[in-house]
């Protein structure tokens, strides 16, 4: 772990950052930023450092006071962490606790890692309810029950969709939005023996139907009633979500929308009838060349998948326990979806592709029996694809904790950076010197804000919006989280 103090410290104590005095002893307080720092995005924890938060001078808000015994506190820490009785897991490895020389003191840095969400949730003092805490610009915050059922909902590994919905039977089913999945399962499919299977075995085999022998009750999963279920059932059982289309593309004098897909009870609100109806209105616009394959037209493009890919990762990566929108608004020059729960992986993570971790995996299968999702992992990368081969502004993955909710746009608008840049045929990006100083400062404090940033380098606001936007579109700099409470990371690969 390489960390430059001072430049961290030249912002203040921010998500990822805990300053604290422990000139003698490991704080007691440490422990709490230990679990809201896992919880959460990771983070460093400095030991013997101050802030003096009355300070108006910024270059004095900060003291290095050291500490006395750093040997001591290093091995007080390792053994407390070790034990049980304080914390349930430790994350930490030995790089990952450092002592440090600013100024002729000793400084202890902790760069506690965000945990794995089958670890979360990481609590103290064998009390789960009052020991598990999350990070905001304010400090850490005991969790809510909320967001504490959330995390153990997402350690479980086999996901949220096969609970077993007790009382739920096959008379819960829309027979017609059945038959529709499995004439296009048929088609995908022709020869798999689940064709020649009654609806309820067909569904037993998909995960949409399960039997628990164990506890002798059978019926629907909530993957089964979520997809093929009729409306009434649904809302009764998950009265928490909602399901929303609205498309503000074309509009005309005081129009505040041209189309609207909501319940009005003209169509079944199962979610696979929503995807099957609001797919061809996002699409419709998207250009379509003519070509065959022998007799067969395929008109299906590059774009036409990355979108059927956003929608899909929309629903299985969705917290469909919580209140909350699966919500899709068209406009002429982008598409913006927003789920219910926040990301099981880190967003740099998600970038790259090679891991998925669907919280509804069978509604995940569902899907991909039918042409629709990638293979694990590779989802994402396909929707960044598509758009860099049209050279469109760069999709943009947000998690908005204090909502509850992740948010991914889709830009129509063409990059004139975009072509030359991200096309890995092409040269690497060059860069000016004026940004990669500003990657660097990215780089050395992840929570450096834009005006802050104005006062370091003296370039003025409109000059530090343009460079920050630049950056983004070419992958090289990335927002985390909301505007509040999130912070920067920099793609250092190419360099």
């Amino acid at each position: 772990m390489n960390i430059n103090i001072k430049s961290i410290m030249a912002t203040g104590e921010r998500v990822t950052l805990e300053c604290k005095k422990a000139q003698n002893s490991v704080p007691i307080s440490l422990w709490d930023t230990y679990s809201a720092f896992a919880n959460t995005y990771g983070g460093t924890i400095l030991l013997g450092v101050v802030e003096h938060t009355d300070e108006k001078d910024k270059s004095k808000r900060f003291e290095i006071v050291g500490v006395e015994d750093a040997d001591k506190i290093r091995k007080d820490l390792w053994n407390i962490i070790n034990s049980k009785e304080k914390v349930n897991v430790n994350l930490l490895r030995d790089e990952d606790v450092q002592v440090v020389d600013v100024e002729g003191k000793s400084v202890v840095a902790v760069n506690v890692p965000r945990a794995e969400s089958s670890t979360r949730p990481i609590y103290i003092n064998n009390n789960l309810s009052r020991g598990t805490f999350k990070r905001n610009h304010e400090g850490d915050y005991h969790c809510t029950e909320q967001e504490l059922k959330m995390m153990l909902r997402d350690a479980n590994e086999a996901g949220n969709d096969r609970m077993i919905l007790e009382y739920y039977t096959m008379d819960d089913i829309d027979i017609p939005t059945l038959e529709s999945y499995r004439i296009m399962f048929k088609t995908d499919n022709p020869d798999h023996v689940w064709n020649d299977l009654d609806h309820k075995d067909f569904l037993m085999q998909l995960g949409g139907y399960a039997i628990d022998r164990k506890e002798r009750i059978e019926g629907l999963t909530m993957a089964g009633l979520l997809m093929f279920g009729k409306g009434l059932p649904i809302r009764d059982r998950f009265d928490n979500l909602r399901m929303d289309y609205i498309d503000k593309s074309h509009l005309i004098g005081e129009q505040r929308y041209s189309d609207r897909l909501t319940y009005d009870g003209r169509w079944e609100n199962n979610l696979y009838n929503f995807v099957r109806m609001v797919l061809p209105k996002l699409t419709i616009d998207l250009p379509r060349p003519f070509r065959m394959e022998g007799v067969i037209r395929k008109d299906d493009t590059l774009q036409h998948k990355a979108v059927r890919e956003a929608v899909t990762n929309m629903i299985i990566h969705a917290d469909l326990m919580l209140n909350g929108i699966l919500r899709i608004e068209k406009n002429d020059d982008r598409i913006v979806l927003t789920n219910p729960g926040l990301l099981k992986l880190p967003i740099e993570q998600i970038y790259q592709g090679g891991e998925s971790k669907a919280r509804n995996q069978r509604m995940q299968n569902m899907f991909r029996m039918i042409g629709y999702g990638e293979n694990l992992g590779s989802g994402f990368p396909l929707i960044l694809n598509a758009w860099n081969e049209k050279h469109w502004i760069r999709p943009e993955l947000v998690e908005q904790p204090e909502l509850m909710q992740v948010k991914l746009t889709l830009y129509f608008e063409n990059d004139p950076v975009n072509d030359p840049i991200n096309d890995p045929i092409n040269d690497p990006i060059k860069l000016t010197d004026r940004q990669k100083m500003i990657l660097q400062m990215f780089d050395e404090d992840k929570t450096l804000s834009r005006e802050r940033l104005c006062e370091k380098t003296g370039l003025s606001d409109a000059t530090i919006k343009r460079e920050i936007a630049y950056l983004r579109r070419v992958g090289k700099l990335m927002r985390i989280g909301s505007k509040k409470t999130g912070y920067w990371s920099v793609n250092n690969n190419g360099k």
